[in-house]
């Protein structure tokens, strides 16, 4: 596919577009990056140097390639962290753009708006934005549990929680919906859930919690099962892949000690991942 993915950029390490465009790459697919912010590196080092970008850059660059005349062969458009709501509007229309020209092309919106534990640490009207625009305009979204809790309007302690918020989201638009990082009362505490739902069904996948903390993964869990979902419309088969993918990249990032994930050196996870996770119904 083609996939034109518009989120930040580090220049050190692994988050936004540097986590997610090279796992696309990597599984063969050609990547349009467009960069919201260029930065040193991410900011939870506490200090960073570069610049946040505005929606009129991204709107000149989405059209110098319409002018190479290749915008209608665009696949997908797979959005991020939106440092402003310019920025939204820009990514907005964007999609609109492309799906005028290719309308069997998806939107893949990873509503990055906060976490359990942190709260809402996205600037004031981006949550607004997220559920009032890109949301419903979107046919792929992959919320954590704190998002999904947002969007919403519901808490989640139990699965039935999850898939009655995820339904009552899917009522307002999206078709599928991968909720990542999901700790229910049935989640057994070493371990974590992965929740997929669209028109084949609702799946879960299950994996050991690891004790690793780093940034960037869920970037990069987004962007693999955009393109699995989008290349084979099967949802258990593309939340199995991308938890397994995602799952070895961490684990040889613990194995490691290392404070960045190894996109790099564990890029055979993307392709084979070491250890399959299977996906169980949920009814």
């Amino acid at each position: 596919m083609n996939i034109l993915s518009i989120q930040s950029w580090v220049s050190y390490g692994h988050v936004g577009n540097a986590s997610a465009v090279f796992p696309m790459q990597r599984l063969g697919h050609e990547v349009w990056a467009i960069h919201t912010v260029q930065f040193s590196n991410h900011t939870g080092y506490g200090a960073w140097k570069g610049r946040v970008y505005d929606g009129p850059m991204i709107d000149e660059l989405v059209e110098g390639i319409a002018d190479r005349g290749v915008l209608a062969t665009c696949d997908g458009v797979l959005s991020g962290y939106m440092g402003s709501s310019d920025i939204g509007s820009a990514i907005m229309a964007a999609v609109k753009r492309v799906r005028a020209l290719n309308p069997s092309a998806l939107y893949c919106c990873d509503p990055v708006i906060g976490d359990v534990g942190r709260g809402v640490f996205v600037r004031p009207g981006i949550p607004e934005f997220m559920r009032d625009q890109a949301v419903p305009a979107a046919d792929i979204i992959t919320p954590n549990q704190f998002e999904l809790e947002y969007l919403s309007g519901r808490s989640i302690t139990t699965i039935a929680d999850a898939v009655a918020a995820v339904d009552a989201i899917r009522a307002t638009g999206p078709k599928t919906v991968l909720v990542t990082s999901l700790m229910t009362e049935d989640t057994p505490a070493d371990a974590m859930d992965l929740l997929a739902c669209g028109p084949n069904g609702r799946f879960r996948v299950r994996t050991p919690r690891l004790s690793v903390s780093v940034n960037g993964a869920g970037d990069a869990i987004a962007a693999l099962f955009f393109v699995h979902a989008a290349t084979t419309g099967d949802e258990a088969f593309a939340v199995s892949r991308a938890a397994s993918s995602v799952f070895g990249l961490l684990k040889r990032t613990e194995e490691a000690g290392s404070r960045e994930i190894l996109t790099v050196a564990a890029q055979d996870e993307f392709v084979a991942p070491s250890r399959l996770f299977s996906p169980e119904p949920i009814a």
